[in-house]
């Protein structure tokens, strides 16, 4: 096997100047790159009257870097649609200088992998806050360069592993989609007549006929340390966060939470932030931004009622007796949660509900799984092509 030849990147980019010609009446696109080979976006559109310092243009298939975080992978090809886009000078774009030495689909894909990252960070310098990357320096940088028939195989392969990944994903993203269906179609039956619903046992209620608001205040101690939890906005669940230090809030009271109640923020309810304690978060504590609601067991479930706040009809449905001025300060309380009118099922379908609403928590669970090995695929092949490129390519 034969490693493939060593070559400067000053020998196959230039730097492009290309100034932008502002017109005060003409909307342009902003260009943006995410960390990591994540890829190169719109950061949305600017009218030319608000552009107040240089810019320059950018064209499609350029090679463009974030001079301050290039060193964490913002770095990338520009895709067609942002051709014309303006940058300002933290963001150095470059032309190929011969397509027949270097295709750029190659290097797009090349500067996604660890080595490129690590090639960024080496032409880096600064203080900690203050690191960017130097253009000359990253020019002077070598690459191991296959032959252009290979560099096009490669970006074939490439090309299909990413394709078939995201294929998985949204193979994945589609079993979830129907299994969350059935299971709110169950608890609501959206599918029959009120009629219908009264013959097979239904109930007119709403939601303070089967939950009471259920809190538990403590003062703070400042000697004692409590352990916190956040909501995942989209009805993901419950995450750890830092401990709350007694010695460090400004909160005078917290609040205990237990295993199986239904929690919710009311900031964030209105972006799906409703959860059920899980027994690992069991004893942990909040603020009063998440009342928490026990329900009665002999007439509904917990999973019953988590079933009715999992979708964005329902997410909207409650903003729209929210109170509040503007997006991030709009908050749902408890009174309009318990308020909500529900059709209650009779015992046998909650049951049935409950069952659905497990096997769609173990589905989702089974899918994490391969959604993490599917992500990794991707990077761990960059990975391994790109650094035995550099020394005896496979």
């Amino acid at each position: 096997m034969k490693a493939w030849p060593r070559i400067a990147l000053g020998e196959l980019l230039r730097r492009s100047d290309e100034a932008a010609v502002i017109d005060p009446a003409t909307t342009y696109h902003e260009v943006t790159i995410k960390l990591w080979g994540k890829g190169v976006i719109s950061r949305g559109k600017v009218s030319g009257s608000d552009v107040v310092s240089v810019r320059r243009v950018v064209r499609a298939n350029q090679l463009i870097l974030s001079k301050i975080d290039a060193r964490n992978g913002a770095i990338g090809l520009v895709p067609p649609e942002l051709d014309g886009a303006i940058v300002s000078n933290d963001f150095p774009s470059f032309e190929f200088r011969d397509p027949d030495l270097c295709d750029a689909a190659f290097m797009g894909w090349l500067v996604r992998s660890s080595p490129f990252v690590e090639l960024c960070k080496a032409a880096s310098e600064g203080t900690t806050n203050r690191v960017r990357i130097k253009e000359d320096r990253f020019l002077d940088q070598k690459i191991a360069l296959p032959p252009l028939t290979e560099q096009q195989a490669l970006v074939a392969r490439l090309d299909a592993l990413a394709e078939k990944t995201r294929q998985v994903e949204a193979h994945l993203d589609t079993i979830e989609h129907d299994s969350l269906r059935l299971l709110v179609t169950m608890a609501k039956r959206p599918d029959i007549s009120d009629e219908q619903r009264q013959a097979s046992g239904w109930q007119q209620r709403t939601i303070a006929d089967i939950a009471r608001l259920a809190l538990s205040p403590e003062s703070v101690d400042i000697s004692s340390s409590y352990p916190n939890v956040g909501i995942l906005s989209y009805a993901r669940g419950v995450f750890g966060k830092a401990p709350i230090e007694g010695a460090t809030t400004s909160a005078k009271t917290l609040y205990k939470i237990r295993s199986g109640q239904f929690i919710y923020s009311r900031l964030f309810a209105f972006e799906g932030a409703y959860a059920l304690v899980p027994d690992e978060f069991d004893g942990c504590y909040v603020s009063s931004e998440f009342p928490t609601f026990d329900v009665n067991t002999d007439l509904a479930s917990e999973k019953f009622l988590m079933a009715l706040f999992m979708t964005e009809n329902d997410w909207h449905r409650m903003r729209a007796s929210t109170k509040g001025v503007g997006d991030r300060r709009l908050r749902i309380q408890p009174e309009h949660i318990l308020a909500r009118p529900i059709w209650l099922p009779p015992p046998n379908e909650i049951s049935r509900i409950d069952a659905l609403f497990d096997r769609y928590i173990a589905l989702k669970d089974k899918h994490a799984g391969i959604r993490s090995a599917n992500t990794a695929l991707l990077p761990a092949t960059l990975e391994r092509v790109f650094s035995e490129g550099a020394s005896a390519h496979a």
